[in-house]
C-alpha cells in the first residue's frame, strides 16, 4: 500500500481530483490530505453516482502515480488505495462545517502539526483567509 507522503504524490492526487471535478461538476468544500488517506467534503451534481467518481479520482491518481514513480513489475500486484471509503450525506450546511471542522482536526489529532494552520494540504488555510491554495475551493453557500 502506498501513501502520501510527498508533495509529488499528493500533488497527482488534487490534479486527478481537479480533473474529475470538472468532468463532473462536483463542489469541493473541504479536504484533508493525510499520510495514508484523505477526507473530501464533496457535493456532487443531482443523480450522479459519488462511489463511480471517487472510483474514477482512485483509479487515475494511481496508474498514473506507478507509471512514473514506481519501479516494480508488471506483473506484480500493484496497490495504492486501502479498499474502503467511507461516505456520510450531510444533510445541512451545518453538517457540512462539522464535517470540514473534523477534517481539520484530524491533522492535530493525528499528531500531523500542532496547529491545522501549518499543514499546507487541506482547505484550513482557505476557510482562514489565504488565497495561495493547492486547489480552488467553492465558496460553500449559507
Amino acid at each position: 500500500m502506498c501513501g502520501f507522503d510527498s508533495d509529488k504524490t499528493r500533488l497527482l492526487f488534487l490534479k486527478h481530483l481537479e480533473q474529475v471535478r470538472q468532468k463532473y461538476d462536483l463542489k469541493l468544500y473541504g479536504y484533508v490530505i493525510m499520510l495514508e488517506h484523505i477526507h473530501l467534503v464533496l457535493y456532487p451534481p443531482p443523480d450522479s453516482k459519488l462511489g463511480l467518481i471517487i472510483r474514477e479520482i482512485k483509479s487515475k491518481m494511481a496508474r498514473e502515480y506507478f507509471s512514473k514513480y514506481c519501479n516494480i513489475d508488471t506483473r506484480e500486484k500493484r496497490v495504492f488505495w486501502q479498499k474502503r471509503c467511507y461516505d456520510h450525506n450531510c444533510r445541512s450546511t451545518d453538517i457540512v462545517r462539522e464535517k470540514i471542522e473534523y477534517c481539520h482536526k484530524n491533522l492535530v489529532n493525528r499528531g500531523l502539526v500542532n496547529d491545522p494552520g501549518d499543514w499546507k494540504w487541506s482547505s484550513y488555510n482557505y476557510y482562514h483567509g489565504e488565497t495561495e491554495v493547492p486547489i480552488r475551493m467553492d465558496r460553500l453557500e449559507i
